[in-house]
């Protein structure tokens, strides 16, 4: 699904701003064939649990309603007239006055509708958009509800961050020619210095396709026809991590000589392989560094921010991050076209986070029930899952920022039928992308010697915590359970190994003289523990600190506050950490230590 762009064949309109508001129950029936009357009002984008200071509605579980009116643009007789919305957490609907004109599930990904015909240019419409944010065990992710003695619903999940809702993504109206590119897609190569960029352009319409590929200057340097081919770059200038260089593609639709539609796409010219134990961009070896983030920030809660956008991707720079993941759903599409611009490599996941219940049993002390069952996670929690990555991929696939898929986080990959339920998710995500590796984060319980899905992905990636929940303050006894660890999976699996979060709990400004747990002195020394670690371990590709930033999370007595794993506070302020990780960072660059 392409972006929305103005272009000289399209238009567009940004429809964010403050919409009416209102929860079902304080709706009404039907709420969209009328005025929301109650006065409330909403910022879109922006996750609407923290906008309001009735708990009612932060805590609030089941269908929300936004609402606002739309004027047309006069000047669009005879377009396609689009309404698009960037992500409705966790399902949406769409109403343009009385009709229902679209329904989505799922929370992060982009759905729209063709409402030509039932709009008119010139005039005004009533658009209202529920947004539901109910998770059960056929949901990704997953959760369940219950009923508590008050008669108030709840909500229960399984992942270790605040379940915000609403409209944290932008909505459109646009407009396209009727005979228009509907998608493109972009696959580039090199040899001997000259750069490849294969293309496939989907339109509808009889008319021809005329490509271009343009430098960063302008110039055309490579064009075709066809509305497949492939287009050649001499002396080709590569997208590099921390150097980005990007190229323009032109699509254009021409019929009798005329342009009908044009859109431009950037090009990143790179490649991607996992060759023995090594990561290779561009054929040389990679070493990530950087972290596990979230679209989190006070007040907003998921909602994409672009001040919050630019200063995150400056403390990237300050630290000497060269990379991030997108735990644990995929991000706002302008955060990785920002990644693109700037030469930061992203891995790419889907919002498959919470599917192991073992987890609640290790932390309530419970018999947990079986992961994939019938009656728990099952053959219509996987096709949802499958749905997840056929749109992940769909709107990824054309950033040369995203190197690797990340299909899952922390599943109960130990479990009986662990294999049954991932290994078409491994092969489907293949083959929607070749070109790109794939990976699972792994879980505490999941070892080398018990995990059952390891050897379908081309990556080993694990989330370890030796230090924090387990042996606690006693860091000799971590460093030589995670060594142990660590050359276990490397000698089994002999893939490239990224600890994809690795962190420790710290309260800013706590201070003591001794590896004090929560205190920042005992944060830097667990970091520095597992870097020795690290840099011991030959197969051993990337380090990404579990978290960027302090984090929101629902209640739990293990949490004041949220999550305090942040090298970052929650408001982006440094603790000790990220000194000693800026100058571990800048030291070695892309490179493995």
């Amino acid at each position: 699904m392409l972006k929305p762009r103005a272009t000289p064949t399209r238009d567009l309109c940004n429809l964010d701003g403050l919409w009416g508001f209102a929860t079902d129950d304080q709706a009404g029936p039907d709420p969209w064939r009328s005025r929301l009357g109650l006065g409330l009002e909403v910022a879109v984008p922006a996750s609407y649990n923290d906008l309001f200071a009735d708990p009612a509605i932060r805590d609030h579980v089941g269908w929300v309603w936004y609402q606002r009116t739309v004027q047309v643009p006069r000047g669009w007789d005879g377009q396609r007239i689009v309404l698009r919305v960037d992500a409705a957490t966790h399902a949406g609907r769409v109403y343009v006055d009385d009709r229902l004109v679209a329904e989505h599930v799922g929370g992060y990904t982009p759905f729209e509708a063709d409402v030509t015909g039932l709009v008119t240019p010139g005039t005004a419409f009533r658009l209202t958009i529920g947004v539901n944010n109910e998770l059960t065990n056929v949901t990704i992710p997953p959760g369940t509800i219950t009923v508590g003695h008050d008669g108030r619903r709840r909500q229960r999940y399984h992942h270790d961050f605040f379940n915000y809702a609403g409209l944290a993504r932008s909505v459109w109206l646009y407009s396209t020619p009727v005979r228009h590119v509907t998608d493109i897609t972009v696959v580039t190569d090199t040899a001997d210095g000259v750069g490849f960029v294969d293309y496939a352009v989907d339109h509808e319409g009889t008319a021809d396709v005329v490509v271009r590929l343009r430098d960063a200057e302008g110039d055309v340097v490579a064009s075709g026809t066809g509305a497949t081919g492939r287009l050649s770059v001499p002396d080709a200038r590569l997208w590099q991590p921390g150097a980005a260089y990007l190229y323009e593609f032109e699509a254009e639709l021409v019929e009798q000589g005329e342009v009908v539609d044009t859109y431009p796409l950037a090009v990143g010219i790179r490649t991607v392989e996992v060759r023995g134990t090594q990561f290779l961009i561009n054929g040389e070896p990679f070493y990530f560094t950087g972290f596990g983030k979230h679209e989190d920030s006070p007040v907003r809660g998921k909602g994409h921010d672009d001040a919050y956008l630019v200063h995150d991707f400056q403390l990237l720079e300050w630290i000497g991050a060269n990379s991030f993941r997108t735990s644990h759903y995929p991000y706002a599409e302008e955060v990785l076209e920002f990644a693109d611009r700037h030469g930061i490599v992203v891995i790419d996941e889907t919002a498959a986070v919470g599917l192991n219940l073992s987890v609640t049993g290790g932390l309530l002390g419970a018999k947990p029930k079986p992961t994939f069952s019938p009656e728990t996670f099952n053959d219509e929690t996987q096709a949802a899952h499958a749905q997840h990555i056929r749109e992940l991929v769909a709107r990824d696939k054309n950033h040369p920022s995203v190197v690797m898929w990340c299909i899952a986080n922390e599943p109960a990959s130990h479990e009986e039928g662990a294999r049954k339920y991932f290994e078409p998710l491994v092969h489907l995500t293949h083959t929607l992308d070749p070109t790109r590796p794939v990976t699972s984060t792994a879980f505490l319980f999941a070892s080398y010697d018990n995990d059952l899905i390891a050897d379908l992905f081309d990556v080993v990636s694990l989330n370890r915590y030796y230090g924090w929940y387990i042996d606690n303050g006693d860091l000799a006894s971590a460093e030589h359970k995670l060594e142990a660890e660590l050359r276990g999976w490397a000698e089994t699996h002999g893939k490239p190994i990224i600890m994809g979060e690795y962190g420790a709990d710290t309260m800013p400004g706590l201070h003591s003289l001794w590896d004090v747990p929560w205190t920042e002195e005992y944060q830097v020394a667990y970091l520095e523990m597992n870097h020795r670690v690290f840099d011991r371990i030959e197969a051993f590709v990337g380090e990404h600190v579990w978290n960027f930033a302090d984090f929101g999370t629902g209640p739990g007595i293990h949490r004041v506050d949220g999550n305090k794993k942040g090298i970052f506070t929650r408001d982006r302020r440094p603790k000790a950490a990220a000194h000693a990780l800026r100058a571990r960072w800048t030291r070695l660059g892309n490179h493995k230590p």
